[in-house]
């Protein structure tokens, strides 16, 4: 009795000891302790989503995915499956097991080291939460302190549900939701048993058991899992036995991205941090832009294709490797597989290689292992190039294009596989509306992988005739009207500092005289435009174009300003050309149109500049048109973030776009009677049969060389602009010789706005248009209409070939009948007097 008396004594000195010494412990480490109440209103960290205007993603930025789920949300068999493998006491044990700590306490005394982890669930939630993952005693008396506090706060189902969404599970993967569709591309809720046993495998080593890093390894550790499930009895033996022998298929599956707009994704995260600052990467935000996800992939659709059909009508240059070469041991399929997987793809073109050229086909290697047919159709085009103005000739058998060995590049063409080329050249699109200024959609290049240089807000480039509408806007404001003759002649304008003379020609250089100024406008002739600034004067010029929200900087006080020698950005043409579409008014681009914190609460919303044309308050707009000039940032968001809205500015009158858009109508539609022999095209006339409609206009835009090419134009409710050139200022976009193996709709001779960039632009509004029913003209007050004589621009009587009805601000229609000598043609014999 005694040695069990003094027995007892000692356990209970033992006792006083061990509690006293862990009281101890806990005061000591107290002051560091965290609160553990952060955990009732934390907020997971999950990356910025941009979205377009109508909810489709755009893109994800933030390091790590995480796609929160709620406790109802977890299937059982996860839920089971985690308990029975990570802490089968779970619902028993406060926050520590003594008894697992016990087990894993004796087999460390048996072995000499730690096989057998002690740490619960709540423990677990702990250290992801608040403490690292080094291993050292005092981390885990910590540990142990913080996960008793976390049981005493939470609920079991609230410790459930934070763990499954803060358990890092590899790849950038946080929590089972974002890892379901990391590794299986499902929703949570959507995994077979075999697959949610894996995941629940994974934290115990998520980088070296996942399925993607060793399918081996991550099968053993779910048949561990499920074996647990099955001694657990959470599982039947048939489904622990179906389940096992499930086999895992796993890839990594990157964010769904709905909708292929990287440029504009990259303006928006790098809007969101100048607003939000760098959290916004964890934030869970959720930015929306303006962009209309059908009229997106029209434009990325449109300005690609016509890239790539500019540069492969220009020629072929090559393989971009010869990996063996004739004679040489063939590489194997595996190696050929192992060397694609390592390439990249840019967007529709996959890199392949060249494994067999048989007669008018070829078959290739494709970067998914699989072997396709180039067929004759898909590689005719492909005549060598020589220079940017020259081409070979074209191929007659696969063999003059391609060698066996040889890495290209493909791409798939109504369900065919066709050759192409990365091209040299670029583009850039921005379409917008003309009623608010949202950007629908841009394209800022070829393809974002390739160049992140965004050159539809970016580049700026040489707006060549693209320039002509502002020009001849301006010479409206001052009295001239659409039928007001221009002299359509060579100039000679000596330049004595030089000793040369400058001599603008028209493209092609073809001169026919005084000419109406709709005409001018529409053909684009450069002389005309030249004395069209010249009536006008420079200065005045320069400053009217301010008006559109050009800057002073941008425009040469030279008269060359008249051929385009401006330098504009894409985003600026479209803006400018916008004025014209909506009646005068000037609107600044904007393309976010709200903001969402990740519990859908609405953190900011765009408040855009509208139009008002009735019972307006002149004072209500803070940006008038005498200021335009002085605005930095063409796409500054600031003015949307006011409580309020603001009346857009009035630049120019109602009656002057109008006949401005007159002009640009006629750049698509022409005018005249064919069969009478008074027709004539502008140099937009391509746009007639795909279109079809007459309530759509537009300026093609040529530099000097055709370094730049443009085409901007307008429909209802839509302004596009579309851009090609090099990024290398000095190279010019060239010309192409007809090639023999293609049909007579190929386009060939010099490049120029009408043939390198108008295409783009037609395409995209077939699309754009398809549901959008045409519009009848509506005619502002105070324009008239009166018949006129169409060689002289002044009234007429008759009413044949030789008349026609003509628009005019009312008081600036011609008051003088045009005489018998007049219509004969004689009225212009002198050419002494230039008009204009």
């Amino acid at each position: 009795m005694k040695f069990i008396k003094r027995l007892l004594i000692l356990a209970i000195i033992c006792i006083l000891l061990g509690v006293g010494t862990i009281f101890g412990f806990y005061v000591y480490v107290k002051p560091e302790l965290p609160d553990v109440a952060t955990l009732k209103d934390v907020e997971l960290q999950t990356p910025m989503q941009v979205y377009s205007a109508d909810g489709k993603l755009i893109s994800q930025f933030g390091e790590k995915r995480r796609i929160p789920v709620t406790y109802n949300d977890i299937p059982q068999d996860l839920i089971d499956a985690l308990i029975a493998t990570e802490d089968s006491r779970f619902y028993d044990h406060p926050g520590i097991d003594p008894i697992g700590i016990t087990r894993a306490a004796i087999v460390v005394a048996m072995s000499g080291s730690a096989k057998q982890g002690a740490s619960t669930i709540t423990q677990q939630l702990a250290r992801n939460f608040f403490l690292s993952n080094e291993k050292k005693i005092m981390r885990k008396i910590k540990e142990i302190f913080i996960a008793i506090h976390i049981e005493q706060l939470l609920t079991k189902q609230e410790i459930m549900e934070l763990y499954a969404n803060k358990i890092f599970l590899g790849y950038r993967s946080y929590g089972f939701g974002a890892a379901a569709r990391v590794y299986f591309g499902k929703d949570l809720q959507d995994l077979t048993l075999s697959e949610l046993a894996t995941l629940a495998g994974m934290p115990k080593a998520p980088s070296t058991m996942n399925p993607i890093y060793s399918v081996e390894r991550a099968t053993n550790r779910r048949n561990v899992v499920l074996k647990r499930m099955l001694d657990e009895g959470y599982v039947t033996r048939s489904e622990y036995e179906q389940a096992k022998n499930e086999p895992i298929v796993a890839r990594y599956h990157g964010a769904e991205i709905e909708l292929n707009a990287p440029y504009m994704a990259e303006m928006a995260r790098a809007w969101a941090v100048e607003q939000y600052g760098e959290d916004v990467y964890e934030s869970g935000m959720k930015v929306y832009t303006t962009l209309d996800s059908r009229l997106q992939n029209a434009a990325e659709k449109a300005a690609i294709n016509n890239l790539l059909s500019y540069d492969e009508r220009h020629g072929y240059r090559g393989a971009v490797a010869t990996l063996w070469k004739d004679g040489a041991e063939p590489w194997d399929a595996e190696k050929i597989a192992k060397h694609l997987k390592q390439q990249p793809t840019y967007g529709e073109l996959n890199p392949a290689v060249v494994i067999k050229v048989d007669g008018k086909a070829a078959e290739v290697e494709l970067q998914s292992g699989e072997t396709a047919t180039l067929p004759w159709d898909g590689m005719k085009w492909a005549r060598r190039y020589r220079t940017d103005t020259r081409q070979g000739t074209a191929p007659k058998q696969a063999a003059d294009i391609l060698a066996v060995g040889e890495q290209i590049w493909v791409r798939k063409v109504d369900d065919a596989w066709q050759l192409s080329q990365v091209p040299d050249a670029n583009t850039a699109m921005v379409a917008m509306s003309p009623e608010n200024g949202a950007i629908k959609a841009l394209v800022g290049g070829f393809n974002f992988v390739h160049s992140k240089f965004n050159r539809a807000t970016q580049s700026v480039r040489q707006v060549g005739s693209a320039i002509k509408p502002f020009i001849y806007s301006a010479a409206l404001d001052q009295g001239m009207t659409l039928a007001t003759l221009i002299n359509d002649a060579p100039i000679n304008k000596w330049d004595s500092s030089q000793g040369t003379a400058w001599r603008p020609k028209n493209s092609p250089p073809t001169y026919i005289g005084p000419t109406r100024a709709r005409i001018g406008l529409a053909t684009s002739k450069n002389v005309m435009a030249v004395r069209v600034l010249r009536k006008v004067g420079l200065d005045e010029t320069i400053d009217f174009l301010t008006r559109f929200g050009f800057k002073h900087e941008e425009l040469p006080r030279s008269e060359t300003l008249a051929l385009g020698a401006g330098s504009l950005t894409p985003m600026q043409v479209a803006q400018g050309f916008s004025v014209f579409a909506n009646g005068g008014y000037y609107l600044k681009p904007y393309f976010i149109s709200k903001v969402e914190d990740p519990f859908g609460q609405l953190l900011f919303t765009a408040h855009p500049q509208t139009i008002c044309r009735e019972n307006c308050d002149s004072n209500t707009s803070k940006l008038s048109s005498d200021n335009l000039m002085e605005e930095e940032n063409l796409l500054d968001e600031t003015a949307a973030m006011e409580n309020e809205p603001e009346f857009a500015p009035q630049v120019i009158s109602e009656q002057n776009a109008f006949l401005t858009r007159e002009m640009m109508e006629a750049n698509i539609w022409g005018g005249g009677d064919w069969r009478q022999g008074t027709g004539w095209n502008g140099t937009g006339w391509r746009a007639q049969k795909p279109l079809n409609r007459r309530d759509i206009g537009g300026k093609t835009g040529t530099t000097n060389d055709s370094k730049d090419a443009w085409y901007s134009g307008f429909a209802p409710g839509l302004v596009a602009t579309v851009w090609v050139g090099f990024d290398d200022h000095s190279r010019e976009l060239g010309r192409t010789s007809r090639n023999a193996n293609l049909d007579n709709s190929q386009i060939s001779g010099a490049e120029a706005g009408a043939k390198t960039a108008q295409p783009a632009w037609i395409d995209f509004m077939v699309d754009a248009l398809v549901d959008v029913p045409a519009q009848r003209k509506v005619v502002p007050s105070d324009i008239v209409k009166v018949r006129i004589d169409r060689d002289t621009g002044l009234l007429t009587r008759k009413n044949d070939a030789s008349s026609m009805f003509e628009f005019f601000e009312k008081g600036t229609e011609p008051t003088d009948y045009v005489s018998s000598a007049a219509s004969s043609g004689n009225i212009y014999e002198s050419e002494g007097e230039e008009l204009f």
